[in-house]
């Protein structure tokens, strides 16, 4: 791919057209499962396209969000590239600008397509674990009772910076969730929820639809109250709305080693669909 036109440079809002025009007609395409489309990142940093005389045939984005972690949320390339040299391109200016003004930023990717899988392997990326998905009929959920003192209400705006200090006790700050990203999860949730008990809020669940049904996006609760039955509970009322929509089946992922939360979703009735999308990982201090 030697071409002496061919320049690595940030992206700016102008590129808008032009990336999208990427997204959609090309299929060697990564998008991140994310609350905000890969268009919405542009202006930020860690946001970079390759141009030949003008025209885009390349970008990458990797904003942190949260701080220290620059999840991969874009890498699309124009079909007659190279998928590693157009990555080696990118990623080259992207590590030396990111790692150089954060060296403790984190890059990892959420992979759904096994040729970016070998790419990132082939820049030492690490397996550091995979997300599993399962499923729910809903009209098979076991029920238990609500646990005694816990109250579930609809979830308000003025709920969120509580949700958000929630979310990174519960999650820790690989898998956390920012305000600005719970804030959008609740704009487009179909069905959002909070658990509270005597000391305030103890756990919450945001849930999405599709045309399949619906999807279990978030379930956090609170450390010291956990093992309480709280997520039983959020999970099961969740249960209890889809039924009286007729909605009939329910989806969640989660991290293949959280042992409590597997168990949880496998008592409440949730299988395991086979599916699996591994989660890679650039270690911090590597250059």
């Amino acid at each position: 791919m030697i071409n002496l036109n061919l320049k690595v440079r940030r992206a700016v809002m102008e590129d808008h057209n032009q990336i999208a025009s990427l997204i959609f007609y090309e299929a060697n395409t990564h998008r991140h499962l994310d609350w905000r489309s890969a268009l919405e990142w542009i202006g930020s940093r860690n946001y970079w396209v390759l141009e030949d005389n003008g025209r885009i045939i390349a970008a990458l984005a990797c904003p942190e969000d949260p701080q220290h972690i620059a999840w991969i949320r874009l890498f699309s390339f124009h079909q007659e590239l190279s998928g590693f040299e157009t990555w080696s391109a990118l990623w080259e200016a992207a590590s030396n600008e990111m790692l150089h003004i954060n060296p403790q930023s984190q890059v990892a990717a959420i992979v759904t397509k096994q040729w970016f899988q070998n790419i990132l392997l082939s820049s030492r990326f690490e397996l550091k674990q995979n997300i599993v998905i399962l499923q729910l009929n809903v009209k098979n959920a076991n029920f238990l009772s609500t646990p005694r003192q816990i109250r579930i209400r609809t979830m308000q705006d003025a709920d969120l910076p509580e949700v958000t200090r929630l979310d990174l006790a519960a999650f820790g700050s690989f898998w956390h969730n920012t305000h600005e990203s719970l804030q959008r999860a609740h704009s487009q949730a179909l069905y959002a929820r909070v658990a509270e008990d005597a000391s305030g809020m103890v756990g919450y669940q945001i849930s999405t639809g599709n045309p399949f049904g619906a999807h279990l996006a978030r379930l956090g609760v609170r450390p010291d109250a956990q093992g309480r039955g709280i997520g039983r509970a959020l999970v099961e009322e969740l249960n209890q709305y889809l039924t009286a929509q007729q909605i009939w089946k329910l989806s969640v992922n989660t991290q293949s080693d959280n042992d409590a939360s597997l168990s949880l979703y496998q008592k409440v009735g949730f299988n395991r669909t086979g599916e699996y999308f591994p989660v890679l990982v650039y270690p911090k201090g590597t250059s």
